[in-house]
């Protein structure tokens, strides 16, 4: 048996905001005890007592979270300045969490260090791992690079990076009564658990594919030898300002990928005529520019689902978790709850929906292959039992 709950509160005052979020998942767990819990906060929130009253409240629990730019839940819908939690019981799954800091300093032996505080506690082997990391000191490719390394380039990591609500300061991550920066988070699954996904974003390639010649990094100098910010002018007009904007990337990981991982510009720079991403990109990989619309973004919350259903060898999920970008949320603006109108629709009303907005988002490309980090993308993962 599994059992899945969400409790979602925007109430200004920390205590009682965590409170009220408490008891939406005790009146829905009954008599049930969770095992394994994830919580995301507003970065203004006072995290030391929401922490202290999930863990008074059942001091067993395997917990994790982080801040965000914002939270979404089937309670509320799309939000900020609140807090959501989502809990899981099982008799059947085993769910440990594991923690790693310093993660600036050294990612391997850092992701290493949260993967074995996990399995230590197992005793089965995971079946797929729930993410979520730091940001601001550290890129998300080093994050996913480090987590494959040693789960297996083609074990399935979903999650996302934390955030601080566009201040790109500080953000914080949580591990059981702990708040912490610089640090990777995991959630390892096992036994008796179906899960699948969906990824997309809304955006689509326009133009010719080109091949990146030059990069250190995040930072791109050419495309086919050419200085990038003239490729990108072609279709700007000298208005630099539209790049982070307008004009994402599509990165395709090798030359016969149909898949493509997005990409967003960061900012520019004239003089070198480099454009500056939130993310690393490969040397050599192809990459082409895409468009997108309120409207077709919106819709990739319904895509993203649809294709986590498809894939869903089970006879009914019973939670999806949510990580999409931040810089979705920004573009949507007012329109943001479209987002989650589409995600919604297809599930029933009382269905347990939870996630988060995120500085990058971490899911396969398709399920059963390799995990990538994204930009500007909604990743959907549904979760059940055999």
């Amino acid at each position: 048996m599994i059992k899945v709950v969400v409790g979602h509160s925007e109430d200004v005052e920390a205590a009682d905001c965590i409170m009220e979020v408490l008891e939406q998942c005790q009146k829905a767990l009954g008599e049930l005890t969770p095992h394994a819990g994830i919580v995301y906060n507003a970065i203004h929130m006072d995290h030391q007592k929401v922490l202290d009253t999930i863990m008074d409240t059942f001091p067993k629990l395997e917990l994790i979270g982080c801040t965000t730019d914002g939270e979404i839940s089937s309670i509320l819908g799309c939000v900020e300045d609140s807090i959501t939690l989502i809990l899981f019981y099982s008799d059947t799954i085993e769910i440990q969490a594991g923690m790693g800091e310093y993660l600036s300093q050294d990612a391997h032996q850092t992701a290493m260090n949260a993967i074995n505080q996990a399995e230590v506690k197992m005793s089965k082997s995971p079946s797929f791992c729930i993410t979520l990391a730091e940001s601001v000191t550290v890129g998300g490719v080093s994050v996913i690079n480090a987590l494959k390394s040693i789960l297996g380039h083609e074990f399935p990591i979903f999650g996302g990076l934390a955030a601080d609500q566009w201040s790109m300061k500080k953000t914080y991550q949580f591990y059981k009564r702990e708040i912490l920066t610089d640090s990777i988070l995991v959630l390892l699954f096992a036994g008796n658990i179906i899960f699948s996904s969906g990824l997309a974003s809304g955006w689509t390639p326009i133009g010719h594919k080109k091949r990146i010649t030059k990069v250190d990094g995040n930072v791109v100098y050419e495309v086919d030898q050419e200085p990038i910010l003239d490729f990108y002018n072609r279709y700007v007009g000298g208005n630099y300002k539209r790049v982070p904007t307008e004009y994402p990337l599509a990165v395709f990981p090798n030359e016969h990928s149909e898949k493509y991982y997005i990409r967003s510009p960061y900012t520019f720079n004239e003089d070198n005529r480099s454009v500056t991403f939130f993310g690393d990109v490969p040397e050599d990989v192809v990459v082409q520019l895409v468009s997108g619309s309120i409207e077709k973004m919106s819709i990739a919350s319904e895509t993203a689902l649809k294709d986590a259903i498809e894939s869903y060898n089970g006879n009914k999920p019973e939670a999806a978790l949510v990580f999409t970008c931040s810089a979705r949320k920004a573009i949507l603006g007012l329109n943001v709850d479209k987002e989650y109108h589409y995600l919604q629709k297809n599930m029933p009303e009382s269905f347990p929906i939870c996630g988060f907005y995120t500085y990058g988002e971490i899911c396969p490309l398709e399920n059963g292959r390799e995990s990538y980090f994204h930009n500007g993308t909604i990743a959907v993962l549904l979760i059940g039992e055999e």
